[in-house]
C-alpha cells in the first residue's frame, strides 16, 4: 500500500497543497524558504475568521539579542493560564505571527498565549534557540500579574519544530531550576536527529515534511554537534537519558508522519519515567495537515485533542 493509501480519504488531497519546492527550499536555499513560508503565512492569516483574540506585538529582553514576541489575549476574566507557544518550520523558517493555532488555543482554553520568535538554524543552533525560549518563559513568569497570568497554570506547548522545542525547553527548565511548569504540549514533535525508526525511513514524499529536508534541517540546527554523540538532549530530546521530573504533557501525532515513531517511544518513555502522559494517536494523519484541512473530521478530532488535554490542564 502506498504512502497515499494510507492517508485519511478526507485529508487525502492535502498531499499536493505544499509544492515540493518549499520543502526543497528550506532544505537547500533557507532564506528563499523562510520568503515562501511567509507569504504563505501571511495569505493564512488573511483569510482567518474574526476572533475577539487581541493581538499585541512586543519586544522583550533576551540574551543576545531582545526577542520578538506575540500576544494573544482571550476576552474573559484574569488570572488565566500562559501558555509559551514555540512555532514549527524544521528549526529554520516560520515566526511567532503564528495566528491560526494560537487565536484557536486562546479561545477555547482561555488561556494567554505569548508565541516566542525564536532565533533560527542556520544563523543560529539550538543552544540560541533555546536560551530564547526559556528568557521568554521566565519574563511570563516575572510578569504574569501584569498580564493576568495566573503564574500556577503556566504551560508550554507547540506543533513540529515548536514541539520538539517543547520538550527540549521542559528539560532545560528542569535542569536550570527555571519556573514551575503545569504542562508540555508537544503536538507530532521534532525530537530525534537520527529518524532511525520504520516511519523515520519510510516517509519520502516529496509534498510534505518528509525524511531528507528533516535530516538537513537537524544538520543545520545542531551545528557541530550533528552527526556525533554529544548531540544535545535539549536539542533532540529523544536523546535524554532522564526523564524524571518533567510536567505532564501530551504527545500528539499521526500515523503518516515522520515523527511517528519517535513519538509514540518518547511519550512510552516519559509514562516509564513517572511523568503522568497523554498519547493520541491519529490514522491517516499526516504531518501538519490539521491546520491545512481544519474542516475534516479527523483534524477536528487532532486539534480537539490537544486543545481540551490544554485546557483540563490550565484552562
Amino acid at each position: 500500500m502506498s504512502f497515499y493509501d494510507k492517508l485519511d480519504p478526507e485529508i487525502a488531497h492535502a498531499i499536493n497543497d505544499n509544492p515540493a519546492e518549499r520543502y526543497i527550499a528550506i532544505g537547500d536555499d533557507p532564506p528563499l524558504g523562510r520568503e515562501m513560508t511567509l507569504a504563505r503565512n501571511r495569505e493564512a492569516r488573511a483569510n482567518l475568521p474574526p476572533t475577539d483574540v487581541t493581538i499585541e506585538e512586543l519586544t522583550i529582553p533576551g540574551p543576545d539579542p531582545d526577542i520578538p514576541i506575540v500576544i494573544y489575549q482571550p476576552p474573559g476574566p484574569a488570572p488565566r493560564g500562559g501558555l509559551i507557544w514555540m512555532h514549527g518550520g524544521g528549526y529554520i523558517v516560520g515566526e511567532a505571527r503564528d495566528d491560526a493555532p494560537c487565536i484557536e488555543i486562546a479561545e477555547f482554553v482561555g488561556c494567554t498565549v505569548v508565541s516566542v520568535d525564536y532565533r533560527l538554524a542556520p544563523e543560529s543552533t539550538y543552544k540560541e534557540s533555546i536560551a530564547d525560549c526559556f528568557a521568554a518563559l521566565n519574563w511570563m513568569a516575572d510578569n504574569s500579574d501584569e498580564f493576568g497570568i495566573d503564574s500556577g497554570r503556566i504551560a508550554i506547548g507547540g506543533r513540529s519544530a515548536g514541539g520538539g522545542l517543547t520538550a527540549g525547553l521542559a528539560l532545560y527548565n528542569r535542569d536550570h531550576a527555571g519556573p514551575d511548569l503545569a504542562y508540555q504540549l508537544m503536538i507530532y514533535p521534532m525530537i530525534d536527529d537520527t529518524h532511525d525508526t520504520p516511519s523515520g525511513q519510510e516517509d519520502t514524499c516529496p509534498t510534505t515534511w518528509n525524511r531528507d529536508v528533516s535530516m538537513k534541517a537537524w544538520r543545520m540546527y545542531l551545528g557541530d554537534e550533528y552527526g556525533t554523540d554529544e548531540v544535545s538532549p535539549y536539542a533532540a530530546a529523544a536523546r535524554a537519558t532522564d526523564l524524571t521530573g518533567l510536567p505532564p504533557g501530551l504527545v500528539i501525532v499521526g500515523t503518516q508522519d515522520l515523527f511517528r515513531d519517535e513519538n509514540i517511544d518518547y511519550a512510552q518513555r516519559l509514562m516509564a519515567a513517572g511523568v503522568p502522559t497523554d498519547l493520541l494517536v491519529y490514522a491517516g494523519m499526516f504531518h501538519g495537515v490539521e491546520m491545512h484541512v481544519p474542516d475534516a473530521v479527523v483534524s477536528k478530532r487532532m486539534r480537539m485533542g490537544y486543545l481540551s488535554g490544554l485546557g483540563r490542564a490550565i484552562g
